[in-house]
């Protein structure tokens, strides 16, 4: 057995007993959806910066800096920029109204029966999307590794997340999340250090060797952020995309207060911020030291696996096959944990919102709304495994901010008029959802991404690859007319 299946068995039988561990810990629904509220501010902290350290953030951003250089940052930039939002906005407003979901938070206010399905409907589309991001980074990582075929490792990971969602909720992903986010810092500090010791322990040869490799080019926007709006629009969609994000808002639920919720952000904050200067020297090393050797490159000139496996290729010039063993199997844990904790969010969304106080009025029988639970994170992994074969050859960073643009323009404005505008209606809410929803994937389909990426047409309809520019004052009017429109 080699280093690499060695590793990723480790990892695999690391997380399954942490989640065995948490069912044995899992009572309740609050325990289940929540972890019973009573997680500490730091392990929250720590989980949360796992929830947004991904594929995207951690394959994708590589693969982005060796192919586009200044790119990468830009998205590194731009979602930083949500975490202080995310800290004044929502995280204390959002634990003092002590519900599971986005759903919950705004049926509180509005017990109307198109509020709870635009926002359940708002929620799942966020959910299904990061999940084909992560499955695909997860789907090419075991493709180039182990051989398999694509289907059949994407496959495999599917089978992992489900088991870890329907055994061990919330307190499985919230440990699973805190050993993944440990491991992968200890790779980003290792790497960096890899690429700095070849230049000296200097960033600055590192960014002269750059600028000698592809000149002033390697500092500045390309073609695909040569356009301010486009620009605009992805910064607008990546910022304000993290506040709309189920998987992440759930956490301010996990811990006592809005107190500790607002320090479990101020953690992740810093932590974030951290990985994305570990990840500017791993980018940059990738660019200098991967991009020009043969090596890495097939006769086609392109990058063996794809953009997305550089920080692997990487780990393989600066340490042999050990080194790019344990990358992979970090890799794949990072995966592992952020598609258990986007799994629990759509399927508490389908059992708890659609089913539990939706169909059965608050009065499902909690071990049947477990089943249903259960049964919602088999169709929604089983959807995003078949829709994640259409976007395989798609950078997962440009994707993740995709998913942003989504969240941004769905959850986020009516979680922050329900929280601070008295004028919002029931019909306000539905219309702004609906605007949202409705405008952001239209406008990503027929965009550059799927239009002409996915779906071989020659031309867009639709001329930027980012929509959160047009579709979020669109869900911001629609909620405006929806509310003062008289009943």
């Amino acid at each position: 057995m080699s280093a690499s299946q060695l590793l990723f068995l480790a990892l695999t039988l690391l997380t399954l007993g942490l989640t065995a561990a948490a069912r044995r810990r899992t009572a309740s629904l609050n325990d289940f959806y929540t972890a019973g509220g009573r997680l500490p501010a730091w392990q929250n902290g720590l989980a949360l910066a796992g929830d947004y350290l991904s594929a995207a953030a951690f394959l994708g951003a590589a693969g982005m800096y060796l192919g586009q250089g200044y790119d990468s940052l830009a998205y590194a930039v731009g979602t930083l920029a949500g975490w202080p939002l995310l800290l004044l906005l929502l995280a204390g407003p959002l634990r003092k109204r002590g519900r599971y979901t986005v759903a919950g938070v705004l049926s509180q206010r509005f017990d109307h029966a198109g509020v709870r399905l635009v926002s359940i409907a708002s929620s799942l589309t966020v959910t299904l999307c990061y999940l084909i991001v992560q499955l695909v980074g997860a789907g090419k990582l075991i493709e180039l590794l182990f051989g398999l075929p694509y289907l059949a490792a994407v496959g495999l990971v599917g089978a992992l997340m489900m088991a870890y969602v329907a055994l061990g909720g919330m307190l499985a992903a919230t440990w699973v999340q805190i050993s993944k986010a440990s491991l992968l810092f200890v790779c980003a500090l290792l790497l960096a250090a890899g690429v700095l010791g070849r230049y000296g322990g200097s960033p600055a040869a590192l960014f002269a060797a750059a600028h000698q490799l592809r000149g002033a080019a390697a500092f500045l926007p390309s073609q695909a952020l040569a356009n301010p709006v486009e620009a605009l629009s992805l910064g607008l969609g990546l910022s304000l995309g993290l506040l709309g994000l189920p998987h992440v808002l759930m956490r301010f639920f996990t811990v006592a207060d809005a107190r500790a919720a607002r320090r479990s952000v101020g953690i992740a904050t810093w932590l974030v911020a951290a990985f994305f200067l570990l990840n500017l020297i791993i980018g940059y090393g990738a660019m200098t030291l991967i991009g020009p050797d043969p090596q890495f490159h097939g006769a086609d000139g392109k990058l063996i696996g794809g953009g997305n496996m550089a920080a692997l290729h990487l780990a393989a010039l600066l340490g042999g096959d050990f080194a790019r063993a344990l990358v992979a199997a970090v890799a794949f844990a990072t995966i592992l944990a952020v598609v258990t904790g986007l799994m629990l969010a759509g399927a508490s969304a389908v059992s708890h919102d659609l089913y539990a106080s939706w169909l059965k009025r608050g009065q499902a029988d909690p071990r049947r709304e477990l089943k249903v639970s259960r049964l919602a994170t088999l169709g929604l992994g089983l959807a995003a495994m078949l829709l994640s074969t259409a976007f395989q050859q798609l950078n997962i960073a440009v994707m993740m901010g995709l998913a942003f643009a989504i969240a941004a323009s769905a959850n986020f404005p009516l979680l922050l008029l329900a929280l601070n505008w008295r004028g919002l209606t029931a019909r306000g809410v539905v219309w702004g959802g609906v605007a949202g929803i409705a405008s952001s994937l239209a406008l990503i389909v027929c965009g550059p991404a799927v239009w002409v990426a996915a779906l071989g047409h020659a031309k867009p309809l639709f001329p930027y690859t980012n929509p959160a520019l047009f579709s979020l004052p669109l869900a911001f009017a629609a909620a405006w007319l929806g509310s003062r429109r008289p009943n």
